[in-house]
């Protein structure tokens, strides 16, 4: 009989902490582990994650949650991408979508192709080959089939904006449910045996909690991780200087657009994600570059609606643990690290360490290769998406303030600066599998910031000209017929899943 866990107890709640026992309790179902959440009264959840990726789809699906009920508790709304708004220069704007852009012709990437097709005079755009990028600018929606007819159907990819703590009260109902302990109190002792392994929680109520394995979820201190097991913090503050954001919600002045809205300004940028009844707004800047009342006085100024909530700054350090597991503790969400909601990968992070938790499942004997192995692999995601949001910088064209003059001579990742040499020679780029961001996604940004290589693959001579041009017309043209004939996305969410 192998030495395997009996328990595992999550600290925190919030939407990290729930998304961790609720997917916990779906794949180990039948395991007879005990899960348990200490959740405390006395500590506010930051909520954060407000708007997601597509991988908020598998966490959905994976947890066998109803995405109509989930919907309608979270008032959510959908999300086919991001609108970037003077970031390449001030007045212009492009959209990074989710999806595909284009299909292969001839088992060449679609990107190569767009690229010859230009070079023979084509004035379409790039994205005017994107369903989810036409679907974004004709605010249009539907679910895409389970059986899509055709590549345009194939092509789309969306994720949700959320309510983050209706979010966690919704999957704290589901985990109650489904048998989770949900233990209400404040932590005020972490016990250590002699292997610096968690032993126990002393409890502010008296009690103590024992387990096999404990999940930190305590935000940016890092109860565990840090203030007991000290395992040190990656600072990336030198490649993004961002390091505090000011937040605020509004009420609609309008129905939700199905996307997020990213806004370069003097000293960062500024976020509206539009939910079901409401948006939630936010500006990340540098404080070196901008003060708090400054920051406060741009939000304000740039948000529509009556405000909700009293406008709050939340300081925060760019990187992560230089360990997320260590002994017989992970860490999740904001006690794992922070990198800039510029991409919305917060939530992501937290389903694909859990994923990744759940490949490298320990028992009591605590491999250490196996803990280093997970420990790689989520050091991985971390840095590909660290990089992909340092491309949104580095790459920019603005010099018109001191903080986007010093993003001119940025610090930028070995890593980042090959991609873009690579990218700049002929656009081709090579996705490594298990990578979030695609091929897509890097030429989405490098486009919209004007970066265009210099030659195309050279094979793409043989194609016949007027052949390429006349399908890449045809496949703009179908992209056109099947997303006039979406309802709008206003109309989508009122007739299947409106906000309870």
């Amino acid at each position: 009989m192998q030495n395997a866990l009996t328990s595992i107890c999550v600290v925190g709640g919030g939407t990290a902490g729930w998304m961790a026992a609720t997917l916990l309790s779906s794949a180990l179902r039948g395991s007879g582990i005990q899960i348990s959440v200490v959740e405390s009264p006395d500590i506010a959840t930051i909520g954060v994650g407000e708007s997601t990726v597509p991988s908020i789809m598998d966490f959905i699906q994976a947890c066998q949650i109803n995405l109509k009920e989930f919907i309608q508790a979270t008032s959510a709304s959908f999300k086919l991408g991001i609108r970037f708004d003077d970031w390449s220069l001030p007045g212009e704007q492009f959209f990074h979508p989710f999806g595909r852009v284009g299909k292969d012709i001839n088992g060449f990437d679609f990107y190569q192709a767009w690229l010859k097709s230009v070079a023979d005079g084509s004035d379409a755009r790039w994205l005017d080959y994107s369903p989810g990028a036409i679907m974004a600018e004709q605010q249009r929606f539907m679910l895409r089939p389970l059986q899509p007819q055709n590549w345009v159907q194939a092509g789309y990819a969306h994720a949700l904006h959320l309510d983050a703590a209706l979010v966690a009260r919704f999957l704290r109902e589901l985990c109650l449910q489904r048998g989770v302990n949900r233990i209400e109190a404040t932590v005020n002792q972490v016990v250590l045996d002699h292997r610096s392994f968690i032993q126990g929680l002393a409890l502010d109520n008296g009690g103590e909690i024992h387990s096999d394995f404990y999940i930190d979820c305590t935000g940016f201190k890092g109860l565990l991780i840090e203030q007991s097991l000290q395992t040190g913090y990656l600072d990336w503050s030198d490649y993004l200087p961002c390091n505090r954001a000011v937040t605020v919600q509004t009420k609609n002045v309008a129905p939700p657009v199905p996307y997020t809205v990213a806004t370069a300004r003097e000293a960062g940028w500024t976020w509206s994600i539009p939910l079901q009844h409401r948006s939630g707004n936010g500006y990340v800047f540098a404080s070196q570059f901008c003060s708090d009342d400054k920051a406060m006085d741009t939000l304000l100024s740039s948000v529509q609606g009556r405000l909700l909530n009293e406008p709050r700054v939340i300081p925060f350090v760019t990187g992560k643990r230089k360990k997320i597991w260590h002994n017989n503790c992970l860490a999740l969400g904001l006690a794992g690290g922070f990198l800039e909601p510029l991409e919305s990968t917060a939530i992501h992070l937290v389903y694909k360490t859990l994923v990744h938790f759940i490949k490298h499942f320990p028992d009591r004997d605590f491999d250490g290769d196996n803990e280093r192995s997970f420990n790689q692999k989520i050091d991985q995601d971390y840095e590909e998406i660290r990089d992909f949001i340092i491309l949104h910088y580095c790459t920019s064209g603005r010099k018109d303030s001191e903080f986007w003059r010093w993003c001119q001579n940025m610090p930028v990742p070995d890593s980042v600066r090959e991609k873009i040499r690579v990218f700049k020679k002929r656009g081709q780029l090579e996705h490594t599998p298990g990578q979030f961001f695609t091929s897509d996604s890097w030429y989405a940004i490098l486009e919209g910031m004007k970066q265009r290589p210099h030659k195309y693959h050279p094979l793409l001579d043989a194609f016949n000209s007027d052949a390429l041009t006349r399908t890449l017309n045809e496949n703009r043209q179908q992209i056109l017929r099947e997303v006039q004939n979406m309802p709008s996305h206003h109309d989508y969410l009122q007739a299947h899943c409106p906000a309870l």
